[in-house]
C-alpha cells in the first residue's frame, strides 16, 4: 500500500472517529492527539513523506497537506462546539423576576440605644451630641476631676497629647451643654466612649454610653429616683424592682449605683446575674455644686441630677450574650439573630 492509499485510509478513519467523538473536553483532546499529536497518525505520515524522493514528494505532498488541514478543521469544529455549550449553559433569562435583596439589621447595641432614648424622650429629654476627641478640661477638670486627682485612675484614658483625649464617658456633652445653655436643662447624651482596657469577654476598649442630665430649681433626689424607676419599668417590664446602693462619683454628691431585679430569671439567680438576682444598670447622683460653679450655673439657685449607663452592658443582659466582643466582630450570622 503506497502513501497515497494510506492517506485515503486515514481520511476515512478521521471521518468515522469524528462522528463518534463525545461532547466533552477529554474526548476532543484524545481525538486531537490521535491524529495530530507528536506521535499521531498524520505526523507519522509526514515523517515517512520526508524520506521520499523529490518526484514522490510532488505526487503525495498536496494529499498529505489536505489531510492535515481536514484534521485541524475537525479539531477546531469540536472545540467551537464545546465553547458554545459552555456559553449556552451560562445563559440567563433577563425576563425573570429579580431576587428580593436581603435587608440589613440594626445592631443590637443600636436597638438598645434607640429604645432607651425613646423612653426618655417621652418625659421631655432632648438628645445632645458632642465630639469623641475631647479636651482634658471637658473630660475631667470641669467634672471636678483636676489633674492628679485619684478619680482619674478609675478611667484608663487614651491620650492624644497632654490636653487632648478620647473621651472616657459622654459627660463632656453635659459640660458643653451647661456652658452654652441656661437652666432648665433636660438632656440625654448618647455616644461612643473609649478606655484603655484589656479586651476580653466582659470589657472592650470601645463601648457606648448614654447619660442624662436635668438641671432646674428645686430638683430633688426623689425626682431622680422617680425618673429611673419610670425608665426601668418601661424598659425591663412593669414588674421589675429597683434598688439604690451608695457609691462615689467625683461629679455627683450624693451618688448611687442602680440595680434592677433580674428579669431573665425572675430574681431567682442565673448565670447572667451571677446568681445574685440583681443586675447593675447605671450610676447616678445629684450634680456636685463644684461642677455647677465651674460651668457658670449658680449652685445656690439650681440643683440637678445626672445618670449614666452602658448600652453595651444592657444589651448583653437583655439578649443573654456572654461575650462583648461579638458586638464588634461584624459577623453577619450573629447580627441576623437580632
Amino acid at each position: 500500500m503506497n502513501l497515497l492509499e494510506r492517506a485515503e485510509e486515514v481520511r476515512l478513519q478521521l471521518k468515522n472517529d469524528l462522528a463518534q467523538v463525545g461532547s466533552d473536553l477529554p474526548s476532543v483532546e484524545n481525538f486531537r492527539i490521535k491524529f495530530l499529536g507528536k506521535k499521531g497518525i498524520i505526523p507519522a505520515l509526514f515523517s515517512e513523506f520526508a524520506t521520499l524522493s523529490n518526484d514522490a514528494k510532488r505526487q503525495f505532498g498536496k494529499t498529505l497537506n489536505e489531510l492535515k488541514n481536514e484534521a485541524e478543521h475537525a479539531v477546531n469544529s469540536l472545540q467551537e462546539r464545546l465553547n458554545k455549550q459552555e456559553t449556552d449553559s451560562e445563559f440567563f433569562d433577563f425576563t425573570l423576576p429579580g431576587k428580593t435583596p436581603s435587608l440589613g439589621h440594626l445592631h443590637p447595641v443600636t436597638q438598645t440605644l434607640n429604645r432607651i432614648t425613646d423612653i426618655f424622650r417621652e418625659i421631655g429629654f432632648q438628645i445632645e451630641y458632642g465630639p469623641e476627641v475631647e479636651t482634658d478640661y471637658h473630660n475631667f477638670q470641669a467634672l471636678n476631676i483636676p489633674e492628679n486627682h485619684p478619680a482619674r485612675d478609675m478611667q484608663d484614658t487614651f491620650y492624644i497629647d497632654d490636653s487632648i483625649v478620647l473621651r472616657t464617658h459622654t459627660s463632656p456633652i453635659q459640660v458643653r451643654t451647661m456652658l452654652k445653655s441656661k437652666p432648665p436643662i433636660r438632656i440625654l447624651a448618647p455616644g461612643r466612649v473609649y478606655r484603655n482596657e484589656a479586651i476580653n469577654a466582659r470589657s472592650y476598649c470601645l463601648f457606648h454610653q448614654i447619660e442624662g442630665l436635668y438641671v432646674d430649681e428645686h430638683v430633688t433626689f426623689a425626682e431622680l429616683k422617680g425618673t429611673i424607676e419610670y425608665f426601668a419599668k418601661r424598659f425591663f417590664g412593669k414588674n421589675v424592682i429597683i434598688r439604690f446602693r451608695p457609691s462615689f462619683f467625683p461629679f455627683t454628691e450624693p451618688s448611687a449605683e442602680v440595680d434592677v431585679s433580674c428579669y431573665l430569671c425572675g430574681a431567682k439567680g442565673c448565670r447572667v446575674c451571677k446568681h445574685t438576682g440583681w443586675l447593675e444598670i447605671m450610676g447616678c447622683g445629684m450634680v456636685d455644686p463644684a461642677v455647677f460653679a465651674e460651668v457658670g450655673i449658680d449652685p445656690e439657685k439650681y440643683t440637678g441630677y445626672a445618670f449614666g449607663m452602658g448600652a453595651d452592658r444592657i444589651a448583653l443582659q437583655k439578649y443573654g450574650i456572654d461575650d462583648i466582643r461579638l458586638f464588634f466582630d461584624g459577623d453577619v450570622r450573629f447580627l441576623k439573630q437580632f
